[in-house]
């Protein structure tokens, strides 16, 4: 048996997107998920925790990718992460200037306030049409956790595409896909340090057109779930498994930063980043939905399991699971895991509550490890509770963060006991709308032990003022980036 390096291929299919529900009762819908159970003569259903198939998270490669991909690095100049970084068009704030506060006093009187916050700056707070979904950083990318002499985040957004913004003309407002937000908790703006820099940058598939030549189109997928390992950005391809980016790859389309004039490129064409309704290239000239950053797509991971599941909010026992949520497990050196998992709304005719599953990760390549060309799963449970957002794992601890509509958040532990997945402690009321989760190992900090872990999350609501759900004291809506200490989480009860 060997191990192979090769790159992963594209998938050609996309997934579908999940309902963005709007509040209801919290403590009916714990009711309703307690008391789902199967109809008398339904067959038996696992137990909440039980060890589940961990072949049903196996993944194959997709097509490739590497010639258009290489075409288009022909064709446009590559950016470097740091560069992007110092190039942030958009301010986000901390401190006393970050108002937001998606925590509030807790539907139940208590919350674990963050021990970090930033607000996105009133655009991206407020906007309907992007939604903010995944999150992971260079402690996931990296040993060290510095890419270069930064530290970057990225946390990843879903456009919205029924919002209702585009119902006059859809022509003029396309659906755009997926963006990254890149933001450094770390470096603050010069004067001003309440405030930081990020940038948005937008992904795409890539492909020849009827001409042959190479161009690329909006990554339309859900984008619940992102992990950086290395050089690779994993995002999450709900129904069919994983979406492969490389940082190498981020390609600039106006690298003189006058967007009022196109740029020549490098093979002699011209490039746009004004007209918001075009992307890739067209009649000799490429766009991108007016960013000046596209990520192509460089390969892919599809399940080797058939899929039962559907696009609706509930799921099914076997086959390969949902993509919903991805994270990266450093805590042991010689064996990094990628940690994916589903989100499942259950009810009485499925009382599913979801799976989470561990896949190895070749540290010399950052690619996942395959053998004999498929990645082989390590191991997979049912969880032990549904309404699942995001899951992170580190020295066996697992971490989830629950939401319900715009109700409070739940960040629940579990561990391995018994060779099952059972709850540890008590549930942590958190902020309303958690999405996926990211672990700061804090490993390079030396002498070993002494740095500080956190554990990152972001919130996905906007505040709405016209909808009472939203406005509550308990749980009021609000888009933020926040970190727990890893320590404040263990020490709840």
């Amino acid at each position: 048996m060997t191990t192979s390096h090769t790159l992963p291929r594209i998938a050609s299919r996309t997934a579908s997107r999940t309902p963005f529900f709007r509040r209801t009762s919290w403590v009916a819908a714990l009711a309703a998920a307690v008391l789902s159970v199967p109809a008398l003569g339904a067959p038996a259903q696992a137990a909440p925790g039980d060890p589940a198939t961990a072949s049903s998270f196996n993944l194959k490669s997709g097509p490739d990718l590497s010639g258009q991909v290489a075409d288009l690095k022909a064709a446009l100049p590559v950016q470097g992460v740091q560069d992007l970084l110092d190039q942030g068009n958009r301010v986000a704030k901390t401190g006393a200037s970050c108002t937001t506060d998606p925590f509030g006093t807790g539907d139940n009187g208590t919350v674990l306030p963050p021990a970090r916050k930033f607000c996105w700056d009133a655009g991206d707070s407020d906007t309907e049409e992007w939604i903010p979904q995944g999150i992971t950083g260079v402690s996931d990318a990296q040993a060290d956790e510095l890419w270069g002499t930064r530290k970057p985040l990225v946390t990843s957004w879903y456009d919205k595409a029924d919002s209702g913004l585009c119902s006059s003309d859809p022509g003029t407002c396309p659906d755009k896909g997926v963006r990254l937000s890149f933001l450094d908790p770390e470096t603050a703006i010069p004067g001003n340090p309440e405030g930081w820099r990020y940038r948005h940058v937008l992904l795409v598939e890539p492909y020849y057109n009827s001409y042959g030549n190479a161009s690329y189109k909006a990554v339309d997928v859900h984008a619940g779930g992102i992990a950086w390992y290395k050089y690779y950005l994993y995002v999450t391809d709900t129904m069919n498994g994983l979406r492969v980016f490389d940082m190498r790859s981020l390609l600039d389309l106006n690298p003189d930063q006058d967007a009022s004039v196109d740029d020549t490129t490098l093979n002699g064409l011209k490039s746009n980043v004004r007209d918001e309704t075009k992307i890739g290239r067209q009649s000799s000239v490429y766009y991108s939905h007016t960013y000046r950053y596209v990520m192509p797509q460089v390969a892919s991971y599809q399940f080797a399991s058939a899929q039962g599941n559907s696009s609706a909010g509930t799921c099914v026992a076997t086959g390969a699971p949902k993509a919903s949520y991805i994270s990266i497990d450093r805590s042991a050196t010689a064996a990094p895991a990628l940690i994916m998992g589903e989100y499942c709304n259950s009810d009485a005719t499925h009382p599913e509550k979801g799976r989470v599953g561990a896949l190895p990760i070749d540290d010399s390549t950052g690619l996942l490890k395959t053998t004999n060309g498929a990645v082989g799963a390590t191991s997979a449970y049912y969880l032990p509770r549904d309404l699942t957002q995001g899951a992170a794992r580190y020295n066996g601890m697992y971490y989830f963060s629950r939401s319900w509509l715009n109700n409070s958040g739940s960040l629940r532990r579990a561990n391995v006991s018994g060779g099952r997945l059972v709850d540890y402690g008590g549930n942590i009321t958190n902020a309303a709308g958690p999405e996926d989760l990211s672990f700061e190992h804090a490993q390079s900090v030396l002498p070993a032990g002494t740095g500080t872990q956190y554990l990152w999350s972001l919130t996905e609501h906007r505040m709405n003022t016209a909808d009472p759900g939203c406005t509550d004291t308990g749980s009021p809506c609000g888009r933020v980036v926040y970190a727990h200490r890893v320590s404040d989480i263990l020490s709840r009860p």
